[in-house]
């Protein structure tokens, strides 16, 4: 359930999501763009395999973006609220 909740977010975010320009908003198939960050300054874009939507480890992470952001997100893509080390621990753990 909360996998198909985490989707149904991210998807609702990501569709209506506006940017300055195509290639900001555009990522390869199979892939998810997340901005990273704890301060509205430093947030940095990361493409993250959609595959990534299954894993308890990542669905944590959106639960936490839900939490703060709702469906409101500033940077108008998913926004990922944590240290971007944190951030990149978890997807190398997810990596395997």
């Amino acid at each position: 359930m909360a996998l198909v909740r985490g989707f149904m977010a991210a998807k609702k975010i990501l569709g209506g999501s506006v940017a300055g320009t195509r290639k900001e908003t555009s990522a390869p198939k199979g892939f998810l763009a997340v901005y990273v960050g704890e301060s509205q300054r430093k947030k940095q874009r990361h493409l993250v395999p959609v595959s990534y939507l299954n894993q308890p480890l990542f669905q944590a992470l959106l639960i936490k973006a839900e939490e703060e952001f709702g469906f409101n997100h500033p940077m108008g893509g998913l926004t990922i609220p944590c240290p971007e080390d944190t951030f990149l621990t978890v997807t190398s753990q997810i990596q395997g």
